[in-house]
Parts: structure tokens; sequence; C-alpha cells
């Protein structure tokens, strides 16, 4: 199913629904595209790298260097772990949908993730649990800061 979401910009961000894919996922980059895109304009979804992950969300520098990786949904720690020690990412962001246990998963994230690869890099977005309802006209002329909470990992 093809999902065509307005950002704040005015741009429309078409977005296809793979077989098996939440609704939910999709939604995450669209918000993660509307939340980083200025920051990071060159910004691809679902771009493949050489290696063993793709990133939902990605964004190169004029040289080519990994600037942005965005995940969405479940992702384990061992693969965040990965994708920090082996990519050299300056920012990586997880984006999740009401989730109830942050502070273990944080807690979780800073015993087994080394300080010196998450230090100011690893960034977790959680969505309220109602973004669903929030953003059903697919019109993001805004992300109010009420819609998500930010926790530096």
């Amino acid at each position: 199913m093809l999902h065509d979401f307005y950002l704040p910009s005015g741009q429309r961000l078409r977005l296809w629904q793979r077989e098996g894919e939440s609704y939910e996922h999709v939604l995450m980059k669209a918000l993660g595209y509307a939340m980083f895109v200025e920051e990071y304009p060159n910004m691809q979804i679902e771009f493949k790298l050489k290696g063993r992950y793709k990133p939902d969300l990605v964004a190169f520098d004029e040289s080519g260097d990994l600037k942005f990786w965005g995940e969405c949904g479940q992702n384990s720690i061992r693969k965040t772990y990965w994708i920090l020690k082996h990519t050299r990412v300056e920012k990586l962001v997880l984006f999740k949908i009401g989730m109830n246990a942050i502070e273990s998963l944080l807690k979780q994230m800073k015993q087994e993730i080394p300080e010196k690869y998450r230090q100011q890099r690893l960034l977790l977005i959680n969505f309220v649990g109602d973004i669903v309802d929030l953003t059903a006209s697919k019109q993001i002329k805004e992300i109010p800061e009420e819609w998500f909470a930010k926790f530096w990992v």
C-alpha cells in the first residue's frame, strides 16, 4: 500500500508499506524523516549500504561519510552496538512508539554498549502511544514536542 505524507516543508513524502510491514513502521520513517531532513537535507529512506544492516533512514555528508542513521521500531541492542562500533556514524536515532519500559531499555543499553561508542551519538525518540491517531490525516504540518520524548543514551 502506498502512503502519502505531507511534511512541514510542504513536501510530499511517498512511502510504500510492504507486505508484513506495519503501518506504525512506515509512520515512524515519515516522522523521523520530517524531524531530521532539515538538519540532513540529503536524507534517504531505506538506502542499501554495503555491510550487515540496512537503515530505515540514512544521510551522508558531501564527502560520502555517514552522518545519520535512523532505525524505526524493533531493534536489538546487539544491532545498535554493531552500528555504532562499525559504521562511525555521527548520530544514530532509534524511533519507538508508546514504549513503556524506556528506563529499563536505557539502562540496558548503557550497560551493554560502551560509552565511547554511544557518547553524544545515540538518541532514542519515543513517540506517544496515540501518534497514529494524531497523524491520521497524514498532514504532518509540525511535530510538536508533546508528540515525543527524547533520550540521549
